[in-house]
């Protein structure tokens, strides 16, 4: 198979780009590098079956050859990045996944949508199925990356509609692991760096909020098996080991061996109070399992940042 992946310097889409090429596929990889970086992809330089190409997918897209392939990766992903580039994470949502849409169009490919947990918005159920339809404040902070990504899984649906395309829409919760970026601005890459330098580590609120974090190795298999599927309808992908935001933070701190505190600042603006999806819909139709415990998942996290920090 030839695939093209986009944001493929980015944390997941990387990490994909890697899954892919295991599997013998040809791929090609698009990133602005805006929150990407070539580290995550150096190691592949001289592998005659990855390219990249540096280029904006909100600007056309131009690949030559065929393409079996599309997955739609890119885009800012952290709060912190929403303040930084509020107008690029719309316009990748919605023009970059326009024309990404275009390019599976025009090529006879399948497609698939990153999309994200972030659509359930602050969720007044739990844990969040597919079925939800959210509770999202488009005005907020954080609304350019929720009503962005609700875009792009609408316009894949309607691609899929009305012009046949063979689409997938997953949806992921929060995953960590390998290549996030130590600014990245979310909670384990923030936690872990304060850690390891000894610093206080940082919880905005009372620490009550709860995630549910899933290793990105167990989410990859994830984008695998419903990649391989012939399913179309959002499906949750991450797990369900739900804690909150302290509980996380010390389990961080153990795993570290740090001394650091503990400090509480101000609640982020429309911080969701729960994340935990019903995978539900994943173990059935895909057969998806998650594996990684959040022991071992920060073990592996901690030593790819020890000589990073």
């Amino acid at each position: 198979m030839r695939v093209v992946v986009t944001g493929g310097a980015g944390f997941l889409g990387s990490h994909l780009v890697d899954r892919l090429l295991s599997e013998d596929c040809e791929v090609i990889a698009i990133d602005n590098l805006i929150t990407g970086s070539t580290d995550n992809i150096a190691h592949l330089a001289g592998n005659p079956k990855f390219l990249f190409i540096q280029h904006d997918v909100s600007n056309y897209i131009l690949v030559d050859g065929p393409v079996d392939f599309v997955f739609h990766f890119a885009s800012p992903a952290s709060p912190d990045d929403f303040k930084k580039f509020p107008i690029q994470v719309l316009k990748v949502g919605a023009l970059g996944t326009h024309n990404a849409l275009g390019l599976a169009k025009a090529k006879g490919a399948k497609f698939m949508i990153a999309s994200t947990s972030e659509v359930y918005g602050d969720p007044a159920i739990s844990p969040q199925p597919e079925t939800y339809w959210g509770n999202v404040n488009p005005i907020g902070p954080r609304g350019v990356y929720d009503e962005a990504k609700r875009y792009a899984e609408a316009m894949t649906m309607a691609y899929h509609n009305f012009h046949g395309i063979d689409t997938r829409i997953v949806r992921f919760f929060n995953t960590y692991g390998p290549r996030m970026r130590l600014d990245d601005g979310r909670v384990v890459p923030n936690f872990v760096k304060q850690a390891l330098l000894g610093r206080p580590l940082t919880i905005y609120g009372d620490g009550s909020q709860t995630r549910s974090f899933g290793y990105f190795e167990d989410t990859i298999n994830g984008v695998m098996l419903l990649a391989k599927s012939d399913y179309h309808e959002p499906v949750n992908i991450g797990t369900e080991e739900e804690r909150t935001i302290l509980q996380f933070a010390q389990a961080v701190i153990e795993a570290t061996n740090s001394s650091s505190e503990i400090v509480y600042v101000d609640a982020s603006i429309d911080d969701p109070k729960q994340r935990r999806p019903d995978l539900t819909r994943a173990r059935t139709i895909l057969g998806y399992e998650y594996k990684t415990s959040i022991p071992e998942g920060l073990a592996k996290t901690i030593e790819f940042y020890r000589s990073r920090v």
